[in-house]
Protein backbone atom coordinates (compact mmCIF):
# COMPACT_ATOMS: atom_id res chain seq x y z
CA UNK A 1 0.00 0.00 0.00
CA UNK A 2 1.28 3.37 -1.14
CA UNK A 3 1.85 6.48 1.49
CA UNK A 4 -1.42 8.52 -0.51
CA UNK A 5 -3.39 4.94 -0.30
CA UNK A 6 -2.56 4.99 3.66
CA UNK A 7 -4.00 8.63 4.14
CA UNK A 8 -6.95 8.52 2.28
CA UNK A 9 -8.06 5.06 5.05
CA UNK A 10 -8.13 1.53 4.84
CA UNK A 11 -10.83 0.31 7.50
CA UNK A 12 -13.46 2.01 9.03
CA UNK A 13 -15.15 0.58 11.87
CA UNK A 14 -18.71 1.09 13.00
CA UNK A 15 -19.97 0.54 16.12
CA UNK A 16 -24.17 1.61 16.43
CA UNK A 17 -24.65 1.82 20.11
CA UNK A 18 -27.60 2.59 22.43
CA UNK A 19 -27.30 2.74 26.05
CA UNK A 20 -24.32 0.42 25.73
CA UNK A 21 -22.23 2.20 28.10
CA UNK A 22 -21.81 -1.03 30.22
CA UNK A 23 -20.51 -3.21 27.26
CA UNK A 24 -18.77 -1.13 25.32
CA UNK A 25 -15.48 -0.99 27.31
CA UNK A 26 -14.79 -4.09 26.76
CA UNK A 27 -15.64 -4.04 22.85
CA UNK A 28 -13.45 -1.41 22.57
CA UNK A 29 -10.62 -2.58 24.41
CA UNK A 30 -11.33 -6.27 22.07
CA UNK A 31 -11.43 -4.21 19.00
CA UNK A 32 -7.86 -2.18 20.07
CA UNK A 33 -6.19 -5.42 20.93
CA UNK A 34 -7.29 -6.73 17.44
CA UNK A 35 -5.96 -3.68 15.87
CA UNK A 36 -2.73 -3.58 16.86
CA UNK A 37 -2.05 -7.20 15.44
CA UNK A 38 -4.07 -7.13 12.16
CA UNK A 39 -2.54 -4.06 10.80
CA UNK A 40 0.97 -5.96 10.16
CA UNK A 41 -1.29 -8.61 8.37
CA UNK A 42 -2.66 -5.73 6.15
CA UNK A 43 0.26 -3.37 5.82
CA UNK A 44 -1.04 -0.31 7.02
CA UNK A 45 -0.69 1.87 10.25
CA UNK A 46 -3.22 2.31 12.63
CA UNK A 47 -3.50 5.75 11.39
CA UNK A 48 -5.02 4.11 8.17
CA UNK A 49 -7.97 2.59 10.33
CA UNK A 50 -11.06 4.49 11.65
CA UNK A 51 -13.48 3.25 14.44
CA UNK A 52 -16.54 4.98 14.69
CA UNK A 53 -18.92 4.79 17.46
CA UNK A 54 -22.90 6.16 16.55
CA UNK A 55 -24.83 6.90 19.68
CA UNK A 56 -28.43 6.26 19.20
CA UNK A 57 -30.07 8.82 21.35
CA UNK A 58 -28.16 6.64 24.42
CA UNK A 59 -29.60 7.66 28.15
CA UNK A 60 -26.84 5.77 30.01
CA UNK A 61 -23.74 8.35 28.85
CA UNK A 62 -22.36 6.05 26.56
CA UNK A 63 -21.10 8.88 24.43
CA UNK A 64 -18.65 10.08 27.33
CA UNK A 65 -18.24 6.70 28.12
CA UNK A 66 -17.03 5.98 24.32
CA UNK A 67 -14.93 9.27 24.27
CA UNK A 68 -12.45 7.48 27.26
CA UNK A 69 -11.30 5.30 24.63
CA UNK A 70 -10.19 7.73 21.97
CA UNK A 71 -6.18 7.54 22.76
CA UNK A 72 -6.28 4.22 21.72
CA UNK A 73 -6.76 4.63 18.25
CA UNK A 74 -5.78 7.44 16.65
CA UNK A 75 -8.59 7.84 14.20
CA UNK A 76 -11.77 7.58 16.47
CA UNK A 77 -15.32 9.45 16.53
CA UNK A 78 -18.54 9.62 18.48
CA UNK A 79 -21.40 10.26 16.42
CA UNK A 80 -24.69 11.40 18.77
CA UNK A 81 -27.99 12.50 17.40
CA UNK A 82 -31.14 12.44 19.22
CA UNK A 83 -33.95 10.91 20.10
CA UNK A 84 -33.41 7.33 19.34
CA UNK A 85 -33.78 6.57 15.79
CA UNK A 86 -33.36 2.85 15.44
CA UNK A 87 -29.62 0.70 14.75
CA UNK A 88 -30.43 1.36 10.98
CA UNK A 89 -30.35 5.15 11.11
CA UNK A 90 -27.18 4.27 13.35
CA UNK A 91 -25.57 2.30 10.87
CA UNK A 92 -26.34 4.52 7.73
CA UNK A 93 -25.02 7.73 9.64
CA UNK A 94 -21.61 5.82 10.56
CA UNK A 95 -21.32 4.18 7.32
CA UNK A 96 -21.97 7.39 5.32
CA UNK A 97 -19.90 9.20 7.49
CA UNK A 98 -17.00 6.67 7.08
CA UNK A 99 -13.69 7.14 4.83
CA UNK A 100 -12.52 3.85 4.83
CA UNK A 101 -11.61 1.97 1.29
CA UNK A 102 -13.42 -0.59 3.41
CA UNK A 103 -16.27 -0.63 5.92
CA UNK A 104 -17.48 -2.97 9.12
CA UNK A 105 -20.47 -2.64 10.86
CA UNK A 106 -20.10 -4.56 14.17
CA UNK A 107 -22.63 -4.95 16.71
CA UNK A 108 -21.59 -3.45 20.12
CA UNK A 109 -21.81 -6.39 21.51
CA UNK A 110 -19.37 -8.53 19.30
CA UNK A 111 -21.68 -11.34 19.49
CA UNK A 112 -19.85 -12.07 16.48
CA UNK A 113 -16.08 -12.00 17.56
CA UNK A 114 -13.81 -8.76 16.05
CA UNK A 115 -11.41 -11.60 14.76
CA UNK A 116 -13.85 -13.24 12.39
CA UNK A 117 -12.80 -10.14 10.34
CA UNK A 118 -9.80 -12.24 9.32
CA UNK A 119 -12.10 -14.53 7.08
CA UNK A 120 -13.14 -11.54 5.69
CA UNK A 121 -10.79 -9.24 4.64
CA UNK A 122 -9.14 -11.53 2.30
CA UNK A 123 -12.55 -11.64 0.22
CA UNK A 124 -12.76 -8.18 -0.30
CA UNK A 125 -8.84 -7.49 -0.65
CA UNK A 126 -8.90 -10.33 -4.11
CA UNK A 127 -11.68 -8.68 -5.87
CA UNK A 128 -13.31 -12.09 -5.34
CA UNK A 129 -16.30 -10.16 -3.13
CA UNK A 130 -17.92 -6.69 -2.81
CA UNK A 131 -19.59 -7.36 0.67
CA UNK A 132 -19.25 -10.58 3.12
CA UNK A 133 -21.66 -10.92 5.63
CA UNK A 134 -21.01 -13.22 8.31
CA UNK A 135 -23.76 -16.33 9.06
CA UNK A 136 -25.37 -17.98 11.77
CA UNK A 137 -27.29 -20.07 8.79
CA UNK A 138 -24.45 -22.13 7.43
CA UNK A 139 -23.71 -25.83 8.37
CA UNK A 140 -20.30 -24.65 9.22
CA UNK A 141 -21.22 -21.86 11.45
CA UNK A 142 -20.18 -22.24 15.45
CA UNK A 143 -23.04 -21.35 17.60
CA UNK A 144 -20.91 -21.71 20.96
CA UNK A 145 -23.96 -19.85 23.04
CA UNK A 146 -27.50 -20.42 21.28
CA UNK A 147 -30.32 -18.32 21.48
CA UNK A 148 -33.31 -19.54 23.37
CA UNK A 149 -35.58 -21.76 21.52
CA UNK A 150 -38.63 -19.38 20.77
CA UNK A 151 -35.68 -16.69 19.18
CA UNK A 152 -34.32 -19.46 17.13
CA UNK A 153 -37.79 -20.38 15.90
CA UNK A 154 -39.02 -17.18 15.14
CA UNK A 155 -35.95 -16.36 13.49
CA UNK A 156 -36.00 -18.95 10.88
CA UNK A 157 -39.79 -18.18 9.83
CA UNK A 158 -38.33 -14.43 9.58
CA UNK A 159 -36.04 -15.63 6.96
CA UNK A 160 -38.67 -17.80 5.74
CA UNK A 161 -40.00 -14.49 4.66
CA UNK A 162 -36.78 -12.72 3.44
CA UNK A 163 -36.62 -15.69 1.13
CA UNK A 164 -39.80 -15.64 -0.25
CA UNK A 165 -39.79 -11.56 -0.79
CA UNK A 166 -36.30 -9.93 -0.88
CA UNK A 167 -33.58 -11.83 -0.63
CA UNK A 168 -33.12 -15.64 -1.73
CA UNK A 169 -30.46 -17.21 -1.25
CA UNK A 170 -28.68 -15.72 1.68
CA UNK A 171 -29.50 -17.71 4.71
CA UNK A 172 -28.73 -15.05 7.47
CA UNK A 173 -29.51 -11.32 6.65
CA UNK A 174 -29.70 -10.11 10.42
CA UNK A 175 -26.00 -10.80 12.19
CA UNK A 176 -24.53 -7.41 12.83
CA UNK A 177 -21.39 -7.87 11.30
CA UNK A 178 -21.04 -7.00 7.14
CA UNK A 179 -17.99 -5.51 5.54
CA UNK A 180 -18.14 -3.62 2.26
CA UNK A 181 -16.25 -2.15 -0.23
CA UNK A 182 -16.15 1.75 0.74
CA UNK A 183 -17.91 2.90 -2.94
CA UNK A 184 -20.29 0.45 -2.53
CA UNK A 185 -21.61 1.16 1.01
CA UNK A 186 -21.80 4.70 -0.39
CA UNK A 187 -24.14 3.39 -3.06
CA UNK A 188 -26.11 1.25 -0.47
CA UNK A 189 -26.38 3.93 2.10
CA UNK A 190 -27.47 6.49 0.57
CA UNK A 191 -30.61 4.41 -0.57
CA UNK A 192 -31.43 2.80 2.48
CA UNK A 193 -34.89 4.05 3.30
CA UNK A 194 -35.44 2.05 6.72
CA UNK A 195 -35.00 2.94 10.12
CA UNK A 196 -35.36 -0.39 12.33
CA UNK A 197 -33.99 -3.98 12.00
CA UNK A 198 -34.85 -4.90 8.63
CA UNK A 199 -32.36 -2.19 7.36
CA UNK A 200 -30.06 -5.30 6.45
CA UNK A 201 -32.42 -7.33 4.18
CA UNK A 202 -33.27 -3.77 2.55
CA UNK A 203 -29.44 -2.78 1.78
CA UNK A 204 -28.75 -6.63 0.78
CA UNK A 205 -32.28 -6.50 -1.17
CA UNK A 206 -30.52 -3.60 -2.99
CA UNK A 207 -26.71 -5.05 -3.08
CA UNK A 208 -28.92 -7.56 -5.26
CA UNK A 209 -30.61 -5.65 -7.38
CA UNK A 210 -27.31 -3.54 -8.32
CA UNK A 211 -25.64 -7.14 -9.05
CA UNK A 212 -22.96 -6.70 -6.68
CA UNK A 213 -21.05 -9.81 -5.29
CA UNK A 214 -22.27 -10.82 -1.68
CA UNK A 215 -20.55 -13.84 -0.12
CA UNK A 216 -21.62 -15.42 3.27
CA UNK A 217 -19.46 -17.07 5.25
CA UNK A 218 -19.65 -18.96 8.70
CA UNK A 219 -18.47 -17.47 11.97
CA UNK A 220 -18.43 -18.01 15.17
CA UNK A 221 -21.04 -16.99 17.42
CA UNK A 222 -21.97 -15.95 21.09
CA UNK A 223 -25.80 -14.79 21.75
CA UNK A 224 -25.51 -12.12 24.31
CA UNK A 225 -29.15 -12.37 26.83
CA UNK A 226 -29.07 -8.32 26.36
CA UNK A 227 -29.64 -7.67 23.18
CA UNK A 228 -32.06 -5.26 22.40
CA UNK A 229 -34.16 -7.05 19.89
CA UNK A 230 -37.29 -7.76 21.28
CA UNK A 231 -39.34 -10.86 19.67
CA UNK A 232 -42.35 -10.27 18.68
CA UNK A 233 -42.61 -5.90 18.65
CA UNK A 234 -39.77 -5.59 16.68
CA UNK A 235 -40.29 -9.20 14.54
CA UNK A 236 -43.72 -8.05 13.48
CA UNK A 237 -41.86 -4.35 12.40
CA UNK A 238 -39.76 -6.09 10.26
CA UNK A 239 -42.25 -8.36 8.26
CA UNK A 240 -43.80 -4.91 7.56
CA UNK A 241 -41.05 -3.90 6.40
CA UNK A 242 -40.24 -6.29 3.60
CA UNK A 243 -42.91 -5.30 2.27
CA UNK A 244 -42.16 -1.76 2.26
CA UNK A 245 -38.83 -3.09 0.72
CA UNK A 246 -40.52 -4.67 -2.30
CA UNK A 247 -42.98 -1.19 -2.22
CA UNK A 248 -40.11 0.62 -2.59
CA UNK A 249 -38.87 -0.79 -5.10
CA UNK A 250 -41.96 -0.58 -7.02
CA UNK A 251 -42.47 2.80 -6.89
CA UNK A 252 -39.32 4.18 -7.64
CA UNK A 253 -37.87 5.02 -4.31
CA UNK A 254 -34.12 3.14 -5.19
CA UNK A 255 -34.02 5.03 -7.98
CA UNK A 256 -30.05 7.34 -7.89
CA UNK A 257 -31.83 10.43 -8.57
CA UNK A 258 -29.76 13.21 -6.98
CA UNK A 259 -33.47 13.87 -4.65
CA UNK A 260 -33.64 10.12 -3.44
CA UNK A 261 -30.10 10.24 -1.84
CA UNK A 262 -30.74 11.39 1.76
CA UNK A 263 -27.33 11.31 3.80
CA UNK A 264 -27.85 11.75 7.27
CA UNK A 265 -25.76 14.78 8.81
Amino acid sequence: MTERENDQGFLSIVIPAYNEARRLPRTLTRISDYLNEAIRRWRVSMEAVEVIVVDDGSTDGTSELARTFSDRFPNFQVLRHSPNRGKGYAVKRGMLKAKGKFRLFTDADLSTPIDELDKMMPLVLSGEADIVIASRGLPQSELIVRQPWHREMLGRLFNLAVQILATPGIWDTQCGFKLFRGDVADRLFKLQTLDGFAFDVEVLYLARKFRYRVIEIPVRWLNDPNTKVQTLKHGLQMLRDLLFIRLNDLRGRYSELPSRLSVPS
